[in-house]
């Protein structure tokens, strides 16, 4: 039976990657659907992302003959089945907008994940994740209880195998600790103001200057508050009728949109990190 894998990898550049991974797959059974690549001229990387179909060897037969490969190029890769929609916890506070899209989109076919729990500081979409089946964790946080907190939400992330957290709209500021155990696979969203209109109501701020821009910011959680390597952005026009209500609603909007992008592309195995940016083959 034809099992269809996604290979995604990165090393340093050098002739004939193309030809070696193609001519690899070619001698495992494996028949090419979907290719892309990249050579970074900066860092001299060379970033793949291979798509393809296999009826000779399963999952760990072929994992096992692409470590031997992968050596003598220095290749950092990883071998997905398509199959497997990718388990994912989904945290929350106040502002759902990101939360239901999320959820509409998953349950409607649209994003290859499983979404196995939300998790907030505040119990307001209880029966939102009710009404999706989806179990809900009220962890409330303070500043006194930060430690304990965090290390229930990773208590959970951990018991629900979750391999991508998504920060959908999370107003609480992750220690530094658990950025680094969720390194590479939590996804945060926020409005594109930043740096300039920090703190409460970005928009009133926002509005109050006349912006003509607003926009929405997808990137990789890092310790480094809101500077982790960028996903996905994407912008919205304003003009001087728009109320603070106007720019809201549309910049809510344009976070929901560029979040559910940004998911997708990771759950699909098409972002790899590249430093402190990503290569994404959209």
């Amino acid at each position: 039976m034809t099992q269809a894998y996604v290979l995604t990898l990165s090393c340093p550049d050098r002739l004939g990657l193309v030809h070696a991974v193609s001519g690899f797959l070619l001698e495992h059974g494996g028949n090419i659907e979907e290719a892309a690549q990249y050579n970074d001229p900066v860092t001299g990387l060379f970033f793949m992302r291979v798509q393809f179909g296999c009826a000779q060897h399963d999952h760990a037969t072929l994992s096992q003959q692409l470590a031997t490969f992968a050596q003598p190029y220095q290749m950092r890769w990883s071998l997905h089945p398509t199959s497997q929609k990718l388990p994912t916890v989904i945290l929350v506070s106040r502002e759902g907008h990101c939360l239901n899209d999320l959820l509409f989109r998953w349950k409607s076919g649209l994003l290859p994940v499983d979404i196995r729990a939300i998790v907030s500081n505040h119990r307001d979409f209880y029966q939102l994740a009710a009404s999706y089946n989806v179990p809900f964790h009220h962890i409330p946080v303070t500043a006194a209880t930060k430690v304990q907190a965090e290390a229930k939400q990773y208590e959970i992330i951990q018991a629900e195998g979750a391999e991508l957290v998504v920060l959908a709209r999370y107003m609480q500021v992750l220690s530094d600790d658990l950025c680094t155990k969720l390194a590479g696979r939590a996804i945060n969203i926020h409005h594109s103001f930043l740096p300039s209109f920090k703190g409460a109501k970005p928009y009133y701020q926002a509005h109050d200057r006349g912006v003509k821009l607003i926009g929405a910011t997808a990137h990789y959680v890092t310790a480094d508050l809101d500077e982790g390597p960028i996903i996905e952005q994407d912008v919205a026009r304003a003009d001087h009728t728009d109320t603070v209500e106007d720019l809201t609603a549309r910049g809510r909007d344009t976070e929901s949109q560029v979040l559910a992008r940004a998911v997708k592309w990771h759950s699909e195995h098409r972002v790899l990190l590249n430093g402190h940016k990503t290569v994404v083959f959209r």
